[in-house]
């Protein structure tokens, strides 16, 4: 695996899969001797700011909730 000459390296896709590592995850190095340690920082999943970014972006326009509470009581 090489430097890019900005600093930057892919890290593998098993690794990114087996850590959910996806776009947007903070991720932390550690120095120990000459070898550096990767982690994803505690709490940050990728996937579920995901998912929640996608739910707040989306436009509802379904039923309303009067018109849901109506279909449950059976009013016409």
């Amino acid at each position: 695996m090489r430097v890019t000459s900005k600093g930057q390296v892919t890290i593998p896709i098993d690794i990114r899969n087996q850590l959910d590592i996806g776009p947007d995850t903070e991720v932390e190095f550690e120095v120990v001797g000459n070898v550096v340690h990767i982690r994803k920082v505690p709490g940050s999943s990728a996937r579920g700011r995901r998912v929640l970014h996608r739910l707040l972006e989306t436009p509802y326009s379904g039923p309303s909730t009067e018109e849901l509470m109506a279909l449950t009581r059976g009013d016409d």
